[in-house]
């Protein structure tokens, strides 16, 4: 059975977000991209305070200046298909207020006919949690955890009634509600991230750094499942993009295309070995314009097929 394939849709700072997210995502879904993937950075520090990733020296990509909100990317390209699922990969949870969240993703399901993934991760960057969290970063995996509680409570029958930390909810009726049981999916690389993953979620959104290294945390996370009881089927969905396939990011804005797309291509065959469900190809931060980002999907959707993935 072929590996699932989606695509990332234009964000960043070079596409027209009312023109190209619409125009982008109904050609994903003519070439046959069975998904649709939004991803999140709220700012762009500048100096820059700390490093990518929280790595000290490594400076953050220049495509990082100017991301679009993605739910409202994402409602922008549901608009503009029928068929395609609509995906965060991911989305920093705890910048968020776990009620509104809840409720937007849930309207969002419900008006495109159940095609919501529900990908959710803690970030890293100091600056985003000083401007947008809703309680300081030492408190991230709590907040996560929370918000995971509110929405199934939220989206689950009425009256909805919680009492957590942040969010009070006395009995209420909550609506609209999802149009089926929106999967909840976590990055989870970490042993206590992976612990909540098994317990709380649906599945495991990894980021693709090396066949090899991803192959090492996929049998880890199956042994824990193992070691914990859990009996559901773990969802998958890799995060490609060409920056990282290889096995790493030194930092520097890379040329477009550098390697080309074969070489995209003999990347993802290595990633897609592991036997993960579902490939999400980010292609956007390499590509100048809509236009070549099509072309460019269109070609590497094409010769992975003819590649077996």
């Amino acid at each position: 059975m072929a590996t699932r394939l989606g695509l990332g849709l234009p964000q960043n700072k070079q596409y027209d977000l009312g023109r190209d997210v619409p125009d982008v995502a109904r050609a994903a879904e003519r070439i046959g991209y069975e998904s649709l993937w939004v991803y999140e950075r709220a700012l762009f520090p500048e100096p820059a305070t700390q490093g990518l990733y929280g790595i000290e020296g490594l400076p953050w990509p220049d495509a990082y200046r100017g991301v679009a909100e993605p739910l409202v990317t994402l409602t922008l390209a549901a608009a503009a298909t029928e068929r395609a699922r609509l995906g965060t990969s991911v989305l920093v949870a705890p910048l968020h207020v776990p009620f509104q969240l809840a409720k937007a993703l849930a309207t969002l399901d419900a008006a495109s006919g159940g095609r919501v993934i529900a990908g959710f991760g803690t970030g890293w960057s100091l600056d985003e949690y000083a401007a947008a969290s809703v309680r300081p970063f030492e408190e991230r995996g709590q907040v996560l955890d929370e918000l995971i509680e509110v929405c199934r409570a939220v989206w689950g029958p009425d009256p909805v009634s919680y009492d957590g930390h942040l969010t009070k909810i006395a009995s209420a009726v909550v609506g609209p509600k999802p149009a089926r049981p929106i999967p909840i999916l976590l990055a989870a690389s970490s042993p206590k991230a992976q612990r909540r993953l098994v317990d709380s979620a649906d599945g495991w959104m990894p980021v693709g750094m090396g066949a090899e290294a991803l192959a090492k945390q996929w049998k880890q996370l199956q042994e824990l499942a193992a070691e914990r009881g859990r009996t559901e089927p773990i969802q998958t969905v890799l995060r490609a993009n060409p920056h990282y396939l290889a096995g790493g990011y030194d930092g520097s804005d890379r040329q477009p295309f550098q390697g080309g797309v074969d070489q995209i291509v003999e990347d993802l065959a290595a990633h897609a070995e592991v036997g993960l469900e579902e490939i999400l190809i980010d292609l956007q931060g390499t590509t100048r314009d809509a236009q070549e980002l099509k072309d460019v999907a269109a070609e590497v959707f094409e010769k992975a097929r003819a590649a077996g993935i």
